[in-house]
């Protein structure tokens, strides 16, 4: 037993490194593209993540550009739902977060909902179904990496005491206690997300979540003694483990914290302020919000049960079939405070992981037959990395990357998962652990139950089964074939049957200057060709000149970068000086606007060179193509000094 355990273990984490390796640099590229498409750093007024989406709130939602952010190579999808603009870039995106925090100049307070405002929602009103689904969202994400990280130690100890782990040793109790840390202080926790959605201080925020879980407190309760404040009767609530109760406390604090600003004496209002958030908050938290919140609790923690007496296998039916389209309505956050509620108080779910699994291996099971069955060998790189990672348990690429496009599939990835959840229903599984359900996951199904394991295996067989035969048989529209066109019709001259552009082009040199390689630049995007392959030029001046006919493209707030697509399909980006983005425009003229049409020579961008140099910042200027992959070969100018206008790339 022990051997088998230890091999499953190697095998996941050999998953988990080969199919993360190499994607940091991919998904730097990718916020650099972004941050302008978003309006600049100050039109975001939030910025969270999930495990696969970037998650904004904008001051202005007019200055995004969807549907180029859409067309950004790397994002997957782009969703407006629960309240938020929500761009899907798959399992790298803390990597695309932590490069949007550095291109934003580490504005991560800013980022993490602290500061900002809502100016943006005046615009349009959302529905209180997605004002509620954005609470949850935002409540929970930053909670989540807690709760996976207790959950697998709950998976991990339960394989520990089938291995042989005395259960009632000191090494089991503190591993215990590791595991139940995150839902035992729940409220705190959710303090923290709840006090970034309503705008209030979240540290506060955190000390009302405290006082509810206070020694003091808890004693009460456990004595079960009448008590009162003021005379006014108080219920003893036991707030551990508790969902509702918290986000409700917040929501009045941020009230009571915002007309302790207004009316707070300036001299006096250091202290005076967090006195009278905490007088009047804890207490209404106490006496009102807290007992009102736990009957929610209690009263959608019944229902669910209720269901699952009576109708066993009709709730993971339906979250197997239609979990695809909660997750693209961004209504799946709604069931999360349910499941961690069961999980706190009963030990073990049945709402959301049963059916999840059958789900996220029946997605898996649709995208790898898509993999198999297509000629296409984008479509076929694609469905294979994706696919693998739904039945890992995260689905977002598979889904808005395969079968969502393809439609066929994502038709029978609901086929099997509603077959897998009417199974999983009916065998009782239940989910011990919160973590997004897949075969890395399979240890959270192991509990007091010796068959819930095999329940939870025999309901990834099937699930995967009838999605796969089912993606087989009723087939899909290839791209491939739709591609394919017989000998004489008309097809673009741009490109081969190899996706290659068969033409070449030439790009001229927008600066007066010495060249340098790439590899010579002191910054490792720009010397490892992270962004596209080309040259750097040192320059004489601070002129910068248009390469080619063509369109500016992208033009950052900062101006010290440009991009431009050529007439002839080549996508250029001009990269003033090193890290000069930290000027924030500074010494910096534009003499175009995005959207221009542009002629070989026209004037692009001035700058101060000499007073660059004097902060403390290279003026190297990269030249690079960052569609490198649409040429066969990049050729550089062998000369050394060179001159606007001189020839200074030949693609091929």
């Amino acid at each position: 037993m022990d051997n088998v355990y230890r091999r499953y273990f190697v095998l996941v984490f050999f998953c988990a490194l080969t199919a993360g390796k190499g994607a940091y640099m991919d998904y730097k590229k990718l916020a650099y593209d972004l941050l302008p498409l978003v309006g600049g750093s100050d039109n975001i007024s939030k910025l969270t993540h999930c495990a696969t989406r970037l998650r904004f709130e904008f001051c202005d939602r007019s200055k995004v550009d969807a549907g180029a952010i859409e067309k950004t190579q790397g994002v997957i999808s782009v969703v407006e739902k629960g309240g938020q603009f929500q761009v899907v870039v798959g399992n790298d995106v803390p990597i695309t977060y932590r490069a949007l925090i550095n291109e934003m100049g580490g504005t991560a307070g800013k980022a993490s909902g602290n500061s900002g405002s809502d100016a943006g929602s005046e615009e349009e009103k959302p529905s209180v179904i997605n004002r509620i689904v954005s609470v949850i969202s935002t409540t929970f994400t930053p909670v989540i990496p807690a709760l996976i990280g207790g959950g697998m130690i709950k998976a991990v100890l339960s394989i520990l005491v089938l291995c042989g782990l005395d259960d009632t040793s000191s090494t089991y109790a503190i591993l215990n206690l590791i595991s139940d840390a995150a839902f035992y202080f729940m409220p705190i926790l959710l303090a923290y997300g709840a006090a970034i959605k309503f705008e209030c201080n979240p540290v506060l925020a955190m000390t009302l979540a405290c006082a509810l879980l206070h020694p003091t407190w808890s004693g009460m309760v456990s004595a079960g003694e009448s008590i009162d404040f003021f005379l006014i009767p108080v219920r003893l609530v036991d707030y551990s483990y508790s969902v509702i109760p918290i986000i409700l406390s917040i929501w009045i604090m941020s009230y009571v914290e915002k007309l302790a600003e207004k009316y707070t004496p300036s001299i006096i209002k250091f202290f005076l302020k967090p006195l009278i958030i905490l007088f009047v908050s804890v207490p209404i938290a106490l006496l009102i919000v807290g007992p009102f919140g736990s009957f929610l609790n209690t009263v959608v923690e019944s229902a669910a049960n209720a269901i699952n007496a009576r109708a066993s296998w009709l709730l993971p039916m339906l979250m197997g079939a239609f979990q695809p389209f909660l997750v693209l309505t961004g209504t799946a956050w709604a069931m999360t405070p349910i499941a961690t509620v069961q999980i706190s108080s009963l030990g073990y779910e049945i709402v959301n992981g049963p059916g999840m699994l059958a789900s996220n291996i029946a997605q898996g099971g649709a995208t790898l037959a898509v993999a198999l069955k297509t000629k296409d060998k984008q479509l076929k790189q694609l469905a294979s990395s994706s696919g693998f990672t739904a039945v890992m348990g995260i689905t977002e690429p598979c889904l808005y990357g395969v079968i969502l496009k393809l439609k066929k599939p994502l038709i029978a990835s609901m086929i099997g998962g509603g077959v897998g959840g009417v199974y999983a229903g009916i065998s009782g599984l239940v989910r011990y652990a919160f973590v997004s359900p897949g075969l890395a996951a399979l240890p959270a199904f192991i509990g007091e139950n010796p068959m819930n394991i095999v329940h939870a295996v025999i309901t990834c067989i099937i699930s995967f089964a009838a999605a796969f035969a089912a993606t087989w048989i009723m087939g899909f529209d290839d791209p491939a074939e739709k591609s394919t066109k017989p000998a004489g019709e008309d097809a673009p001259d741009s490109q081969s049957s190899t996706g290659k552009i068969s033409h070449s082009a030439e790009v001229v040199s927008p600066l007066n200057g010495t060249i340098v390689p790439l590899s010579e630049v002191h910054d490792a995007v720009f010397s490892q060709k992270v962004l596209g392959d080309g040259i750097a030029v040192l320059p004489l001046d601070g002129t910068v000149y248009a390469p080619a006919d063509g369109t500016v493209t992208t033009l950052f707030e900062t101006k010290h970068a440009i991009g431009l697509e050529s007439a002839q399909g080549a996508e250029i980006l001009i990269h003033i000086g090193i890290d000069t983005v930290n000027l924030e425009g500074k010494y910096f003229t534009t003499h175009v606007k995005t959207g221009d049409s542009v002629k070989k020579g026209d004037l692009l961008v001035t700058f101060d060179k000499a007073a660059i140099e004097q902060e403390g910042y290279e003026t190297i200027t990269p030249v690079l193509i960052t569609n490198t992959e649409h040429y066969t070969r990049i050729e550089a100018s062998s000369g050394q000094d060179i001159k606007a206008g001189d020839l200074l790339l030949k693609l091929c």
